[in-house]
């Protein structure tokens, strides 16, 4: 059986050595759902700072994302967090979205990075030099770090919407398109935090208004 590779501090080492020192990981989460914001986190740690187990987020289990998200809290140098809301995402599309939470995570630091690393797209009209690794979650550990935050966060905000909308069982799906996700949209209708540019929403707004 295949081991599975960890993020490592490789790519963060390439800017240290160049005398880069503030490097911060940024990752979203929160595209793909059809409820709730985009979320993003912006993490920087001392050179040569790694914490075991930190990996993508997608890879982890809820509980071990908790525990490793109290580690980052207590060991990075500075956390910055950034969303945009479903009005948004309307608004300017998921994309576009996106980007201006990784921007508003990465303006929330309380010290100023030297460079990005950020998975996937470069972020556009950010002003800071930065790296887009694809699959970067997996290949950095400062961005496998941001990973966690950004999805133990979202996750939390989640949870507390479904307590504000508890007919939609925010808690156990967290927005996605579930099938008790969709069939709950067909039975009561989108709510304030549902994304009505996103095809499912925006049909089950439509067939509700035929009714």
């Amino acid at each position: 059986m295949r081991t599975r590779e960890l993020p490592t501090l490789h790519p963060e080492r390439q800017l240290w050595r160049r005398g880069v020192t503030a490097v911060a990981g940024v990752d979203e989460a929160g595209v793909g759902p059809l409820a709730g914001p985009v979320v993003a986190a912006a993490v920087i740690f001392e050179p040569e700072v790694s914490i075991a187990g930190v990996d993508d987020s997608k890879r982890l289990t809820a509980k071990r994302r908790e525990t490793l998200f109290a580690e980052i809290g207590r060991r990075a140098l500075a956390i910055g967090i950034g969303q945009a809301e479903p009005a948004e995402i309307d608004q300017i599309d998921i994309l576009r979205a996106t980007f201006a939470a990784c921007r508003r995570a990465i303006g929330a630091l309380s010290m100023r990075p030297d460079h990005v690393l950020v998975d996937g797209r470069p972020i556009p009209d950010l002003g800071i030099g930065q790296s887009a690794l694809v699959g970067g979650d997996r290949k950095s550990f400062c961005i496998a770090a941001a990973s966690v935050v950004a999805k133990v966060t979202r996750d939390r905000l989640m949870q507390h919407y479904d307590r504000l909308f508890p007919v939609y069982g925010f808690a156990s799906h967290k927005g996605y398109g579930t099938r008790a996700h969709l069939e709950a949209l067909a039975s009561f209708g989108p709510c304030t935090i549902h994304r009505q540019s996103f095809a499912p929403v925006r049909d089950a707004a439509r067939a509700r208004e035929r009714r």
